[in-house]
């Protein structure tokens, strides 16, 4: 049986340190799932409409009011999707979308027809990417940038792996833009015993940060799904981690 990864693509991996979407990164990705898909069913979860609207317009007060973020998701979901679209089949690779929220995880009727979807998606060499449907649910906006929700995909999905694309190497014990003598966390074994080192950076344009990925390790170690953080901006960062060519942190089931 070929094994399942769920990717987890953050704006700030998206847009590579700057205020927009990078064609470049989204060419990285790609070329890794090109290679990636002889083995493995690849299901995409990305965030990135609001850094998409962003090339487009500019609602004025959108930082400020969550309406005007939602329709910044609104303007900018479309346009993220057409660039993953453009890409993703030059290198022929086929997308497909899907727009979720967290309601559809509570309710056994929506998880189900959820699941069999991406299932069908996957069977169909299709590439699910999925987002929150920003204009009905406000979560990914407000807290996470779409970890839990990637974690929540990973376990209906029976996921072998979920692998979170954040700017640093993964979870240190302290925070490393601020302390430079910070360590790398290379496994962790018990979530309970580093709660206390997820020290958040602040981002323009992302929402999410170690807290939310401590989360994400909580839902996905109850689920049996392996999770991985790994930089995302090293290149070929998917297969290299795979590969364990560069340090990352793991958090074992």
């Amino acid at each position: 049986m070929r094994k399942k990864i769920v990717l987890k693509i953050g704006t700030s991996t998206l847009t590579v340190g700057t205020n927009r979407i990078s064609y470049a990164k989204i060419e990285d990705l790609a070329r890794q799932l090109v290679i990636l898909q002889k083995d493995y069913d690849i299901v995409l979860v990305s965030s990135g409409a609001i850094a998409a609207a962003k090339q487009f317009t500019d609602i004025i007060g959108h930082n400020t009011y969550l309406e005007s973020k939602q329709a910044m998701a609104a303007i900018g979901q479309p346009k993220l999707m057409r660039m993953y679209d453009e890409v993703f089949g030059s290198f022929g690779l086929h997308v497909a979308q899907c727009l979720l929220t967290y309601r559809d995880f509570v309710d056994e009727t929506s998880k189900l027809n959820t699941k069999n979807t991406i299932q069908k998606l996957l069977e169909h060499r299709y590439i699910p990417i999925i987002n929150e449907n920003d204009t009905v649910s406000t979560e990914e906006i407000e807290l996470g940038d779409n970890d839990k929700l990637s974690a929540l995909v990973a376990a209906i999905c029976h996921a072998d792996i979920l692998i979170i694309a954040s700017d640093i190497d993964g979870l240190y014990d302290d925070n490393p833009h601020k302390n430079p003598n910070a360590k790398l966390i290379h496994q962790v074994t018990n979530i309970a015993d580093i709660k206390a080192f997820a020290n958040e950076k602040v981002s323009e344009l992302g929402t999410g940060g170690m807290t939310t990925k401590i989360h994400a390790a909580e839902i996905c170690v109850a689920n049996k799904v392996e999770m991985w953080i790994v930089n995302g901006s090293k290149k070929d960062f998917i297969v290299s981690s795979l590969n364990g060519d560069f340090p990352f942190t793991k958090f074992i089931i």
